[in-house]
């Protein structure tokens, strides 16, 4: 168990809050300019120090790290043995908000048109340190001070003035030092030891002159890695976990973390198997083409499916049979939203790099044309390129422009600005995606939403079956069909007579939400206080208050009447919520948003709703049960 010293530690310095994985890990993707270039990845770089790994996506460049205690302007490549090389138009500052790029000449980090991935690791105890040292102590094993807090789980050291592999040392594969991998090959583990010691939680033990250091003039730097921080809102969730797995007879393996990976990092220890790191933001969906880059090859990324993430961590598939993998993994961001407009954003198309623009990285989108309708279809990153309309039964499909490799917007650029997107993000107690399996026996589903999911839309991907939709006001005994218009009725085998609870949902036996074999995915809605909010209400015939709990109203509303047929009504403040007609568009027919209707008006603790005509479009017809999904 972590130490006392280190659950206080993460929350860094004195009178701190508790650090999150997006205050000390990012992957920021970026498109060069060959000028001056900022990247705000949110770390403090500048104040607290760390790590920079770029690498481009789309052509072949070196990998470029650069970190703040050998100096910024000081780049080595993982790729290659090559002793390191200083670049004054490389990077060109660390910022406590990220970093710089300059015009790079050399064209590694910065080269113009080209799409690049970064990750940075910024300084934390118990989760990641940077020491260097120098060859003066002669032959033989030395101890190396350092400040991780804990016993490092993996070391990397390369020597920075000259020729030599990058050395990887990780407690899977030999807490003693005596095994040890090269970042810049794909050579198994070597045997032979003569690199590493054993690490204690005050220093690393390796030994210079195995690596060709033999004077004070022979510098190396070393990167530590830790699992034993924790972070988040209580200060008790595992960042980081190292480890090591094997699959089977058919190349496949479960890792179960306790978390949801962001970042993983591998390689095979008894076979010549190249390294890869897959992470979410270059593209992990759930049953297809894993996006991957590898650090000991200069080529762009590559696609393969054999990564499915999952609420608890991954499965490997299509591997090797019988081969041994350790590995780092990273947990996904997992801080609690304080505004909306970090998690929510309706956007009108434009002829953009990005099709639609949030402000932050999106995980699922909404689209329709408002002019001419045809549905609203939805992708979600976790299924990257596949398609659902919310207005039909039907099974996924493909979208080839459905990108989510943007860190503030989402789809690639389209010559159309006739569509508007409704975005979502990922966080905690506001807004989850889930992908499983169907089992067609009762079962729980693991999701990260950390409280019991008030709202849920839940879809068979595989096979045309109706939306199922979960409401707290009902709970597990009833449901309601998305793609219609049904009152929300009972049913024993959709949720399985079961509430939502903060770890897991329950589905039954129903092909709607658990066939055998059948892939689903499952959007799950919380409250966040002044930020989102779940709820009914009672019509009264006249006009009401929806008290949210907002400042400055609600920018999304989605209403359903729910005791009788009723349309399920999406308003947004971009479009219009005023006093007056304010357009909607419905998510279960096909037909354009309606604009001559007075359904709804603003209000500043949330929003309110005008007299019920008693048509399946009112929003207040007296003594009829509604539900409703709101963002501030």
């Amino acid at each position: 168990m972590p130490s006392n010293k280190l659950l206080q530690a993460a929350a860094g310095s004195a009178g701190d809050d508790n650090l999150f994985p997006e205050d000390v890990f990012s992957t920021f993707l970026y498109t060069g300019n060959n000028s001056t270039l900022a990247i705000n990845n949110g770390l403090d770089l500048s104040g607290e120090g760390g790590l920079v790994w770029l690498k481009g996506r789309n052509g072949v460049f070196y990998h470029r790290l650069y970190d703040t205690a050998r100096g910024i302007q000081n780049g080595l490549s993982s790729n290659v043995a090559d002793a390191q090389t200083t670049n004054n138009q490389g990077m060109t500052a660390v910022t406590s908000t990220g970093f710089t790029l300059g015009t790079d000449g050399v064209g590694n980090t910065n080269p113009n048109n080209y799409n690049m991935a970064s990750w940075s690791w910024r300084k934390a105890e118990g989760f990641f340190d940077i020491i260097t040292f120098d060859g003066s102590n002669g032959s033989g094993y030395h101890n190396f001070n350092h400040n991780l807090g804990s016993t490092p789980k993996c070391i990397i050291v390369k020597r920075t003035d000259g020729i030599e592999n990058w050395f990887v040392y990780h407690a899977s594969l030999a807490s003693d030092g005596s095994q040890h991998l090269q970042l810049n090959t794909n050579s198994a583990a070597d045997t032979g030891g003569g690199i590493f010691g054993t690490p204690t939680s005050t220093t690393f033990n390796v030994q210079p002159y195995a690596m060709n250091m033999t004077s004070g003039s022979n510098t190396a730097v070393a990167y530590l890695f830790g699992d034993d921080a924790v972070f988040g809102e209580d200060g008790d969730e595992q960042i980081c976990k190292m480890g090591t797995v094997t699959t089977n007879g058919s190349g496949t393996a479960s890792i179960n973390l306790g978390f949801e990976p962001q970042f993983i990092m591998a390689k095979a220890t008894n076979a010549a198997e190249n390294w890869f790191i897959v992470d979410i933001m270059n593209g992990a969906p759930n049953g297809g083409d894993e996006t991957y880059l590898q650090p000991n090859l200069s080529s762009a990324f590559a696609t393969y499916d054999f990564v499915d993430i999952n609420p608890t961590g991954w499965d490997f598939k299509g591997l090797n049979a019988n081969q041994n993998y350790i590995y780092m993994a990273i947990r996904r961001p997992m801080k609690v939203p304080e505004a909306g407009t970090e998690v929510f954003a309706a956007a009108q198309s434009a002829n953009n790099a990005a099709w639609f623009t949030s402000g932050f990285p999106v995980d699922l989108s909404w689209v329709a044309n408002p002019n001419s309708g045809g549905g609203i279809f939805n992708v979600p990153r976790i299924t990257a390129k596949k398609l659902m309309y919310t207005n039909t039964n039907a099974a996924e499909a493909s979208q080839s422009n459905a990108d989510f490799d943007y860190m503030t917007g989402a789809w690639d650029g389209q010559n159309n600005t006739d569509y508007f997107a409704w975005m979502f993000k990922r966080a905690p107690k506001f807004f989850d995606v889930v992908a499983y399996t169907g089992t067609g026996s009762n079962r729980t589903v693991t999701h990260n939403l950390s409280i019991a999911p008030e709202m849920m839309l839940v879809k068979n991907r595989t096979d045309s079956q109706h939306w199922a939709v979960y409401h707290k006001h009902y709970g597990g005994t009833h449901w309601a069909i998305l793609n219609e218009m049904d009152n929300f009725a009972t049913s024993s085998t959709i949720w399985n007579n079961t509430n939502t609870t903060a770890s897991v949902f329950t589905v039954g036996t129903a092909s709607n939400t658990n066939q055998s074999s059948k892939n689903y995915i499952a959007y799950l809605f919380g409250s966040v206080d002044g930020v989102s909010k779940v709820g009914s209400y009672t019509g009264n015939g006249s006009t009401q208050t929806i008290d949210c709990g907002f400042s400055a109203g609600a920018r999304f509303v989605l209403i359903k009447k729910s005791s009788e047929y009723g349309l399920y009504m999406v308003f947004d403040s971009v479009r219009g919520i005023v006093s007056g007609n304010s357009p909607y568009i419905n998510l279960n027919d096909a037909s354009a948003e309606v604009t001559n209707t007075d359904k709804i008006d603003p209000a500043a603790s949330g929003f309110a709703v005008n007299v019920g005509d008693g048509y399946q479009s009112d929003a207040n017809e007296s003594g009829q049960t509604y539900i409703f999904l709101a963002i501030a």
